[in-house]
Order: structure tokens, then sequence, then C-alpha cells
């Protein structure tokens, strides 16, 4: 048998640390290695296959366009392109579409796209404000839009232009806003550093201090979006409207997509200022119409309001069992555990060793970002898990 880890060794960059295990199969919320080993996947590659793994309508999508169109160029209209562009517009607040590639060039064409709004409407205005603890992506611009440090510090000096402040505070925003800054990019609910969930009001408060100052509001719903919080998006539920909003991830059910959606009054790029070799492909836009279309259509965004809220009360369950569980928190299916020690690593083992995937993010919390079609009683199986590796790894 194929020495797989010695591969990786031998011919990838050391850019990942990964799990060891080796994955050749999926179907539905499961995957298999290539020992034929079952597991729960409660990480959906990284809250990306909405729907599941190889569900049959993307098979069927991706097999048939493959065979017909797979790569033009945006020099030439495509169908699969503008029927995305419209059925996103149609379940939105938004009013126009460019499609990319993934979820750093979707951030990355939105800052983009504000900053030409400040030089057309706000003397020149450029600055982004973001939040302390954000994740934008990984290109070196938006590695200094994040508001982590340790994805920064290996990269100094890092692009100018944003300002991270403290998230879900108002006043330090508001601080932060000079006759510099042209918009606010915020992600409703903070995943990657550990699912970070605001207060109710602060996205309002947000949307406010923007229309009283001129400038945008962008939303990165790239994983909050596409019914993973128990509605279409995310900005519905804090009744916030962006001026700009981000997408990607779950999108095309794990074809790599992005989407940036704005307002009329935002879009204001003009022919050759931006554009992709590879971005809104008919491949790529099929699958995508097809996966967004099977959302809507079958109002899974309400299945993950109820299934999501199972979640909670279970996960909620192990914090009264446990005290070593010091939080729960999370909208949908977008769920962290937060211990009060060192051991999610110890729990992320035990759960793999039983047969489920989880995401352990540091030393203490643990993220869940299962599939969208998920049942109650796929979920009472992982809380079982955790249940088990919690309790057999002594994390009490």
């Amino acid at each position: 048998m194929t020495d797989w880890f010695e591969l990786e060794r031998n011919y990838y960059m050391p850019t990942f640390k990964r799990i060891p295990i080796t994955l050749v199969k999926g179907q539905g919320c499961r995957v298999w290695d290539e020992n034929g080993k079952e597991y729960l996947d409660f990480v959906s590659g990284i809250a990306v296959n909405s729907l599941g793994h190889c569900h049959p309508e993307v098979v069927k999508t991706i097999a048939e366009q493959a065979g017909t169109l797979i790569h033009t160029s945006n020099l030439y209209y495509t169908t699969p392109q503008l029927k995305l562009a419209q059925i996103l517009v149609e379940n939105s607040c938004l009013d126009k579409v460019f499609i990319c590639n993934s979820g750093t060039e979707a951030t990355e064409g939105a800052v983009k796209l504000a900053r030409r709004y400040g030089h057309i409407h706000l003397k020149g205005a450029y600055e982004v404000i973001t939040g302390t603890g954000s994740f934008h992506g990984r290109t070196l611009a938006m590695v200094s839009a994040s508001g982590q440090i340790k994805f920064q510090e290996p990269y100094i000096p890092i692009p100018s232009g944003f300002v991270n402040v403290e998230y879900n505070n108002i006043e330090a925003l508001k601080a932060a806003t000079t006759s510099k800054t042209c918009a606010v990019m915020m992600e409703p609910i903070q995943g990657e550093s550990g699912v970070h969930v605001p207060d109710s009001d602060y996205l309002k408060k947000v949307r406010q201090w923007c229309d009283e100052k001129g400038i945008l509001l962008i939303l990165d719903e790239i994983q909050t979006g596409v019914g993973r919080m128990g509605s279409l998006f995310a900005y519905q539920q804090y009744e916030t409207e962006p001026d700009i909003m981000t997408l990607a991830k779950g999108l095309a059910g794990g074809f790599p997509i992005g989407a940036i959606l704005c307002k009329n009054r935002a879009s204001v790029f003009a022919a050759g200022e931006h554009g992709s070799t590879f971005g809104g492909n008919p491949l790529a836009c099929a699958t995508g119409y097809t996966v967004f279309k099977t959302i809507v259509e079958n109002n899974i965004p309400e299945q993950v309001k109820v299934n999501g809220s199972y979640l909670t009360e279970k996960l909620n369950g192990l914090k009264q069992k446990y005290n070593s569980v010091s939080e729960v928190r999370g909208r949908g299916l977008l769920q962290a555990i937060e211990f009060n020690n060192k051991n999610a690593n110890a729990v992320t083992e035990g759960c793999l060793k039983r047969g489920l995937l989880v995401n352990k993010i540091g030393d203490n919390i643990i993220r869940l970002m299962p599939p969208l079609i998920i049942g109650k009683e796929e979920i009472d199986t992982a809380i079982a898990i955790l249940d088990q590796a919690i309790s057999d790894t002594r994390v009490d």
C-alpha cells in the first residue's frame, strides 16, 4: 500500500498540520479512509459540503456540464454564470454579482470595490475597518485585513489600509473611523477564531454608523451564508442589510467558487477594473446554481434552524455534565465547544478514534460544521461519541 504520509513529506509544502488519515470516499454525511473506516463528518470541508458528499444532483450537474462546456472566458456570455447571478440576486437583498474562485478572492474583490467607491464618492477614502479575531482569507492583503496577529507576523511588513478594532464594540469602531475610512468589513459570526457571536444589536449599530458616515458595510458571509445559520444568509437574522456581501465555501457544495454581491449604489466597477480568468466558469457556476437552488427549493435553512437548535440543546447537555466544558456557542450548524483546559486535541483524537470528525481550533475549542442535511439521528451519534471522548480523556 502506498505510504501517503511519506509521499506528502517528500513532495508537498508543509503548510498543513494534517490529521493522520487519508480520505478516499464520501457519501452524504459520512466519509471513508483508505482502510475502509467510516467517519461521521462534522467538519464538511470546513463548512463547504453543504449538501453532504456526492449529492446526486451535484454529481449529475458536474458530469453533464463537464461534458458540455468547462471553460471559455469572461470575454463571452455563458448561461450558467447568468443563471447563478439571477438566483443569488432574487433570493437576497443585493442587486449585482461577480463570481470568482474562492473566499479570499471574494473578500479581496469586495475591498477593491469599497476602495473604488471611496475614490469616487468619499474623496479618495481607502481604509477598511475590521474586527479583532476576524478571518478574511490567505492573500497578503486579506491577512492584513484579518484581525489575528498569528497570521500577520510571518509576513511583516503587511499591506496597509486596514484598521483592526475590538469585535462587538461599537464605540471602538466609531473611534477608529476617520475621513480615510471607506468601509467596515465584519463577519456576522466569527468562525475561524472560535465561533464568536456578537450582541444581537451589534450589526444594526454598525449599519447605522455606516449610514451616518456615508461609508459601506461589507458582510463576510463566506462561512455563515447559504443556509448554515438557519436562514439563507446570516444578515437576515440580524435584520441588517449589507452594501456588499461575500460568499464562498458552501455555495457550490465542494466545488471551488466565490461571489461578491452588492447593492446598485456600491456597484462601481467599470469594464476592465476587475476580472478573473477562471472566475465564473460554466462548471463552477452550474454547480453553484444547482446547490443554491436545491437549498432554496427544499427550504433547507428551516431544517438547519430545527436541527441546529437540537444540536445546541445536546451540546449544552454536555456542558451540564462536564465542568471542563466552559461554553457552548454558535447558531444553526456552526457551533463550538470551549473547554477551560487545553484538552481539545485529546477530545478531537478521541472522536477520530470512534469515527467522528470535528475541527480543533487552538488548544481549547472544537468547532462543529456538519453538512446542512444532517439529521437528529446523526447528531445523537455525534453527541454520544463526543460524550465518550470527553469522558475518556478526563478533561474534568
